[in-house]
């Protein structure tokens, strides 16, 4: 099986050609944890994961690493407003990424390194900077300086001029150059800091990515992913900087980039302040509707995010479940029940979309497929084998993963034993043909939001 991804520095889909085939590695840049993440911020972790569990299904191993950023200014900002310790809240927003992260039903990477973790490593690379030629010490700062990389650019395809016109560029009397940018900066007493042969200081933020590639997935690796949005400076900045200290002319064989979400004309930003947090948003609704709206748009197009996505992603689901739901095999099943299934054995189509630069537009039009295959099959085999080929295909996108009957009964088990108590008792009432008695049961859940069903296997209810 052949899979093509879009590499950004190229500016083209390629086939996949990895460095070793027996251990694929791939780098996607975590948040910065000072608040909660919004819902832009889960499209990667949403996208990426796809990709991770396609690729685990044609490689024998996958060393997945997904970054955390608990050193920054904005983390040094958040604390002292909130008047906690800094590593208090850095901790408790990473716990909380990890948490909504599950609640989208994204897989664990492999390694979940974090930056201050990494300290040791970063000095070393900044050392190695500084040893090649690439970077200085000027007043407690270490700068890498871009004039001195000619390959500087290549990757977000702009001249440094473009670059410099573009960019918010911090122009200090240290700077050899404005267009240099910080890999390490002092710190005063109330702020996180390490001793360094530069003074006690921390780390800048792209340097951080570059020290945690190269000491968990090697010199080279094969796929980076990340957002659109970090392109440029910081993806750029992580080339140049593997790439001089290591001295490799390209570090990275497969640069990933999704699109952004737009509400109305904008991108969702927290700068801009019109964010969805993701933690509110898995409050209202189900981690596999907002998964499969955030699956909706093929991940390098922008996503305009509304109500409208959301309810297509709920009348969807829905049309999954109810074509399930009449498999009476697949009663208890979910996604999961289907998730060692070899690719192979999959629909076609489904595999060919997604080995198709992860075309999960199309990847979910042979979902529908199934869908009204099940529907229109008398065969109880073929049905069942359609079930469980829909439940495998919702595995690699992330979704169906509440087994069937569960969908249609809610997430609520405070009264779940009480609205069954009432079919069972509507049950008895029309054995004992007390059938006014059965239609008052009836009237009287469906008044509370309980439908019911009546099927050839028993009496089926669910929640409006």
């Amino acid at each position: 099986m052949e899979l093509f991804l879009h590499d950004s520095q190229q500016g083209s889909k390629r086939t996949f050609e990895p460095i070793d085939a027996q251990r694929i590695t791939m780098y996607v840049c975590g948040p910065t944890v000072y608040n909660y993440v919004h819902i832009g911020n889960g499209r990667p972790a949403v996208v990426f994961d796809t990709l991770y569990r396609l690729l685990q299904k044609l490689y024998p191993e996958v060393v997945y690493a997904r970054n955390i950023t608990d050193v920054d200014d904005k983390i040094n900002q958040a604390a002292a407003e909130n008047g906690e310790p800094i590593a208090v809240l850095s901790a408790r927003f990473a716990d909380a990424y990890e948490a909504d992260l599950r609640g989208l039903n994204v897989l664990p990477p492999a390694i979940a390194p974090r930056a201050t973790e990494h300290i040791p490593q970063i000095i070393a690379m900044i050392e190695k900077l500084i040893a090649n030629g690439y970077a200085y010490e000027a007043e407690g700062h270490a700068l890498f300086h871009v004039p001195a990389d000619e390959q500087y650019g290549e990757l977000s395809r702009r001249s440094l001029d473009d670059m410099l016109a573009g960019a918010r560029v911090d122009v200090a009397p240290y700077k050899r150059d404005p267009k240099d940018y910080v890999l390490w900066k002092p710190s005063t007493d109330d702020l996180p800091g390490w001793d360094s042969p530069w003074g006690r200081g921390r780390p800048g933020w792209h340097i951080e990515c570059s020290a945690m590639i190269e000491s968990h997935l090697g010199e080279r690796i094969d796929i980076h992913g990340g957002g659109s949005d970090l392109l440029f400076p910081h993806h750029e900045n992580e080339a140049a900087q593997s790439r001089c200290a290591l001295g490799h002319e390209r570090t990275v064989n497969y640069w990933l980039h999704n699109g952004m979400l737009t509400l109305g004309s904008e991108k969702m930003s927290k700068s801009v302040g019109n964010v969805l947090v993701l933690h509110h948003m898995l409050e209202q609704y189900s981690g596999d509707l907002l998964r499969y709206a955030l699956l909706a748009a093929h991940y390098r197009a922008s996503l305009a995010w509304g109500e409208d996505l959301l309810t297509q992603a709920g009348k969807a689901l829905d049309t999954f479940y109810q074509a399930l739901r009449t498999v009476p095999a697949l009663a208890n099943a979910s996604a999961a029940n289907e998730a060692d299934r070899p690719l192979d054995t999959l629909p076609e189509d489904f595999v060919q979309a997604l080995l198709d630069d992860l075309n999960t537009p199309q990847a979910m039009a042979q979902l529908h497929a199934l869908a009204r295959s099940i529907n229109v099959t008398s065969d109880d085999a073929e049905r069942e084998a359609l079930g469980r080929d829909l439940l495998a295909c919702g595995w690699h996108l992330g979704i169906l993963n509440t087994a069937v009957e569960r969908y249609f009964q809610g997430t609520d088990d405070g009264d779940e034993a009480t609205i069954q108590a009432q079919v069972d008792e509507r049950l008895a009432a029309k054995a004992a043909r007390d059938f006014n008695r059965a239609d008052a049961i009836r009237e009287q859940l469906l008044k509370d939001g309980i439908e019911l069903e009546d099927t050839r296997e028993g009496t089926r209810w669910r929640r409006l």
